[in-house]
């Protein structure tokens, strides 16, 4: 059993099972096994924050681990013979309406395991798809949302290649649920990891933040607030390619989906044992979304996104990363919202427009039910 696996962080030095005192390095402490929200599953345990993490850990990791697993990336990297990696991830989609502005569940299916492989490194290749669904679901809509998916694999340049279905009986599932896994290469030597994050790293957003939870909670139809914000659901794989081709030695990426940019802010925070301070005036947020969101009194940074990502570059490559990904249609309105600090460790902070410093914390509960 190496050090890594029998050592646990106290600030920045770890001690091991003799109580020695050792350097502590990013990404290699053991987590501590959280406690569970209740006796029974909440709506809140499929949010995206801090009751999915516990849930997460506390079940699904703890039974089923495995090194690969343990890193709770958005997919596991797995090596090859040949050099390259075998990049794997799965995801269910759930979202109320199946239609919103900018999309649909079909488009959700395909983009986020999309993304969930570019987020790895990897170049996305093949997809397959599950459909669970309802007794009486019209079978016009069902082929729509499939043409759905078959328009976002072309245009993602992959291939729906297996699948599977299921008919249950009314009233025992929401209407439609889609799952889809993914597979793609990684290129020989490129890695990403919370383990190669350094403090003065520059933290980057792909786009404005926060509009595919706006556009599905407004498309619902039951909130008094007229704004046209639609989706930003999209493949992000080409957008990604750009990046590192211009910052190829890029630390991670995320893509902040359920939970949105401060809970994967949070996520990085716990899993370098570093800092994230963001600035409030770079985050780059609609002002109808910014608007929408103050009138639920949700923070946008907690809003998903289907269509965006986190990149953490070297400060010296922050300049053209960025340039590069306002060259691409997808990131005209990127920005560096933060930096990589020593500490408070695992404390994401936030300088705000005023001059003062709030923190950030993970979601806790589910302000936007079924929006991916």
């Amino acid at each position: 059993m190496s050090v890594a696996d029998r050592t646990e962080r106290t600030g920045r030095v770890e001690k091991t099972d003799r109580g020695e005192a050792v350097p502590a390095r990013a990404g290699t402490f053991r987590r501590r096994r959280p406690r569970t929200l209740g006796e029974v599953v909440t709506s809140a345990h499929g949010a995206g924050g801090s009751a999915s993490a516990e849930l997460i850990e506390t079940v699904f990791v703890d039974v089923f681990r495995s090194p690969a697993l343990d890193v709770l990336g958005d997919g596991a990297v797995l090596p090859l013979p040949s050099g390259e990696s075998l990049a794997f991830s799965t995801d269910s989609f759930v979202v109320r309406p199946l239609r919103f502005p900018g999309g649909s569940i079909g488009d959700l299916a395909v983009h986020g395991t999309v993304n969930d492989l570019a987020m790895t490194g990897a170049r996305p290749l093949w997809l397959s798809a599950a459909f669970v669904i309802e007794e009486g679901f019209p079978v016009d809509e069902l082929r729509r949302v499939a043409e759905d998916m078959a328009e976002a694999a072309r245009a993602a340049g992959v291939e729906v290649v297996t699948g599977d279905t299921k008919v249950v009986d009314a009233g025992a599932s929401a209407g439609l649920i889609i799952t889809t896994a993914g597979v793609g290469l990684v290129p020989p030597g490129r890695q990403l990891s919370a383990r190669r994050v350094r403090p003065g790293d520059r933290v980057l957003v792909s786009g404005t933040i926060g509009e595919h939870g706006m556009a599905v909670m407004l498309a619902r139809g039951n909130l008094a607030i007229d704004a046209a914000i639609r989706s930003d659901t999209a493949a992000v794989d080409a957008l990604v390619e750009e990046l590192l081709a211009a910052a190829p030695s890029a630390r991670w990426l995320r893509d902040p989906t359920r939970g949105g940019v401060g809970t994967a802010c949070n996520e990085l925070a716990r899993d370098t044992g570093l800092g994230v301070l963001l600035d409030e005036c770079s985050v780059p947020v609609r002002p109808d979304v910014r608007g929408a969101c103050e009138l639920l009194g949700i923070d946008p940074l907690h809003v998903a996104n289907e269509g965006r990502f986190l990149a953490v570059v070297p400060p010296e490559q922050a300049p053209a990363a960025l340039a590069a990904l306002r060259e691409h249609p997808l990131g005209r309105s990127a920005a560096v919202i933060g930096e990589i600090t020593d500490g408070p460790a695992g404390i994401v902070a936030m300088r705000t427009a005023l001059g003062g410093t709030r923190i950030v914390d993970m979601l806790v509960g589910d302000p936007l039910p079924r929006i991916c």
